[in-house]
């Protein structure tokens, strides 16, 4: 008799480890589907619904004059509106960010224009980064490609990420989308990428909002100078950034995380 209770005991709970198997790879596999559909709707459904349905959107900031003119319409809601383009010109890329930065120096001018700019980008790249982490790597394989990502991944592993990431937003040309994806899946924390992020689109920013704000006091010259110099300096980084990362990739694989936690925590922390 107590060798059939056991037995049965024993049953019971192989069926049960079976059962909850079952639960968690089912579950599993509804997370995946989950995060697939979550993906699609961020980095393909949400930008081609702005394009096909209310490309209205689109050409409200693409020049510098309707920038201003949304702007102006909207005096009550101007502030949340321009954040929240620039939150969406980062998250989806397909709204012109340099418009919407001209269009702020005319209309705050400078200091202002800066201030709203980089909270704009911080939000920005905040989300970029956890819809990163929550997604994982395999989702951010299926849009980008394994080799893309893997790629940008094992940088910013480095002892150099922080400057890696400082000359990708600096450099005009260098395409910036897939590190803020990129970070939210390797090892980096979020602080350091946001300053370091933060930091190389600011000259960008001033250069934008000064041209704005020359604009708007007429000073034609400057922003004329200011456009050139811009123009000059983007051309420059799509002939040269090549040069320029590989020197930096150079160095970066030459200093890889030490092993150690006290030095390895200092980047890899994502808490």
């Amino acid at each position: 008799m107590h060798k059939i209770i056991v037995g049965c005991r024993n049953l019971f709970i192989v069926m049960t480890e079976k059962y909850n198997n079952d639960n968690i790879i089912k579950n599993q596999k509804i997370l995946a589907y989950v995060k697939l559909v979550f993906l699609f709707v961020i980095v393909i459904g949400l930008p081609a619904y702005i394009w096909f349905f209310q490309h209205q959107l689109i050409d409200s900031v693409s020049s510098v004059n309707k920038v201003q003119n949304l702007l102006n319409s909207n005096r009550m809601l101007s502030v949340p509106i321009y954040i929240g383009a620039q939150i969406l010109q980062i998250v989806i890329c397909i709204i012109p960010g340099q418009w919407l930065q001209m269009g702020a120096g005319l209309a705050w001018g400078f200091w202002l224009g800066c201030l709203y700019s980089i909270i704009g980008a911080a939000i920005g790249s905040f989300l970029t980064y956890y819809v990163a982490k929550l997604l994982g790597k395999d989702a951010m394989y299926f849009i980008f490609g394994q080799e893309k990502m893997d790629h940008y991944v094992e940088r910013l592993r480095s002892r150099k990420a922080i400057i890696i990431v400082f000359f990708i937003f600096l450099i005009p040309g260098v395409p910036k989308d897939l590190c803020n994806y990129a970070a939210g899946v390797s090892e980096m924390k979020l602080k350091p990428f946001l300053a370091a992020s933060l930091l190389g689109r600011i000259p960008g920013m001033m250069g934008s909002l000064l041209i704005g704000k020359n604009i708007a006091a007429s000073s034609y010259i400057s922003a004329i100078v200011i456009a050139v110099i811009a123009l000059v300096l983007f051309v420059l980084g799509i002939i040269f950034h090549k040069h320029i990362f590989a020197f930096i990739e150079r160095k970066a694989v030459k200093s890889p995380h030490p092993d150690n936690n006290d030095s390895k925590n200092d980047l890899t922390d994502n808490k």
